[in-house]
């Protein structure tokens, strides 16, 4: 679309009506059947805009005045709302941002999937604060000192962040430790454009039972001065320290973590409790960020799954076993395929500590396990898929298929490519029985959801 055929121009204010929200929590408003994204503003208001932006099949606009208030606006919680790029609902009342969260699946369901199952339930979370246990800090230079916080929306700009709200106390504090070692020992930050500096990211993972905290420094080079002195002030200052390490990361790229870990303190991992298992988490793990919300995600993904004892189930991208070793309870035989090595590592050490004698676990892309599981004729009651936010490859939805599972129950982060694989699995005999929104991110706009799917 041309700049010329817009009904509205760069700069332009305007009289707006708030009418639904984006996938992104952005407000919607129609100028001539121009879609107009608006941040910050709550469906049902009047406000006044300035047309900051033309894109290429909307428009977006900054808020300038709220002239009819809705009753769901809040004072933001956050004095860094306006500059970070993690969270977009502190303006609002958490059950408007469920409500606006649960409208975005059914919609999904309905636009993309041709799926209509009616109003989508979905379950809040008992906090919106302190509830992340994973922080990643990008590393940047703020005024010509090292600084560490959070990507302004859009940007790689880093904007710094004392105390974040969604984060818990131990991370903030690892996080100004490693800012303030790095100031006093004028260690270099990395700087994307030339490939030069050392340090990228501060990555802290918290164990919310066990309280175990890990942190890992994100470097570009093979280690950092004097680590002894950063390993006694995180030891002093980080209650719970269980271990630290480094991430030797020298590639470019936007990936956070390296391949290669080494361990300065303690083992390099740490534990937690999960849906009563003990699993083991290295700085690579995939781990739900929202310890109480994963286990209501897995016990609905069980209650899906209708498992009585003599079930075979398989888990795709099942990271270090979590949903796995979950299942493996109520199943006869339970199978895990990932593609990271470590996190098989992991799941074969958490099934040992668990003493789960009935899971095996398998390295493999998810499509390639899936292929061999069909030819091998290997036919599971039941399979799970957890895929990354693309969704499933066709190549794994005609595997599964052809491996003929009387269930499949898809837990998913993204409502826009469930609803695009529940279509295709339609289209192959599958019917989508059931959907639940779970909010696992209180404040930020993603949502995860669980979907049953049974064979005609």
């Amino acid at each position: 679309m041309k700049q010329r055929e817009y009904p509205v121009y760069k700069g332009q204010v305007l009289e707006v009506q708030i009418t639904g929200y984006t996938s992104e929590g952005q407000g919607v408003a129609r100028v001539e059947g121009l879609a107009v994204f608006v941040a910050g503003a709550i469906k049902g208001e009047r406000v006044k805009i300035r047309i900051a932006h033309l894109g290429h099949t909307a428009a977006y606009g900054d808020v300038l005045e709220v002239l009819q208030e809705s009753p769901e606006r809040r004072k933001p919680q956050c004095p860094y709302e306006k500059d970070c790029g993690g969270c977009v609902f502190w303006h609002m009342s958490y059950e408007e941002e469920l409500r606006a969260k649960a409208q975005r699946v059914e919609d999904a369901l309905v636009r993309l999937g041709g799926i209509d199952l009616g109003t989508i339930a979905i379950t809040g979370a008992p906090s919106v604060t302190g509830y992340r246990n994973k922080a990643q800090y990008p590393v940047g230079l703020v005024k010509g000192k090292a600084e560490a916080g959070f990507f302004k929306n859009r940007t790689h700009q880093v904007v710094p962040v004392r105390a974040c709200a969604i984060q818990g106390e131990q991370a903030d504090a690892a996080r100004q430790i490693v800012v303030d070692w790095m100031q006093e020992n004028h260690v270099t930050v990395y700087d994307e454009k030339s490939g030069k500096g050392l340090m990228r990211h501060i990555y802290v993972r918290t164990a919310a039972v066990t309280k175990q905290v890990l942190v890992c420094l994100v470097v570009n080079g093979d280690g950092i001065p004097k680590e002894k002195q950063l390993v006694e002030k995180l030891l002093k200052g980080v209650e719970n320290l269980a271990t630290v390490c480094l991430s030797i990361h020298k590639k470019p790229g936007n990936a956070v973590l390296g391949d290669k870990f080494v361990t300065l303190y303690g083992e390099g991992t740490i534990e937690d409790v999960l849906c009563g298992l003990r699993f083991r988490l290295s700085p690579r793990s995939f781990y739900q960020v929202n310890h109480d919300q994963a286990e209501r995600l897995y016990d609905k993904a069980l209650a899906f799954a209708g498992l009585t004892g003599s079930e075979t189930v398989l888990d795709l991208y099942c990271g270090t076993g979590t949903i796995t070793l979950a299942l493996s309870r109520k199943a006869k035989k339970v199978i895990g395929v990932e593609i990271i090595d470590a996190a098989i590592r992991d799941a074969k050490e958490n099934a040992l500590r668990n003493e789960i004698t009935n899971a095996e676990f398998f390295c493999a892309d998810a499509a390639q396990a899936a292929k061999r599981f069909a030819d091998e004729g290997t036919h599971p009651d039941v399979i799970v898929v957890d895929p990354p936010r693309k969704g499933l490859e066709e190549s794994v939805i005609e595997s599964v298929v052809s491996m003929a599972p009387r269930k499949v129950v898809y837990v998913s982060c993204d409502p826009a490519t469930l609803a695009r694989d529940l279509r295709r699995f339609a289209e192959r005999g599958y019917e989508t029985k059931k959907a639940e929104a779970f909010d696992m991110f209180p404040r930020c706009h993603h949502v995860e959801s669980v979907a049953l799917l049974a064979r005609e």
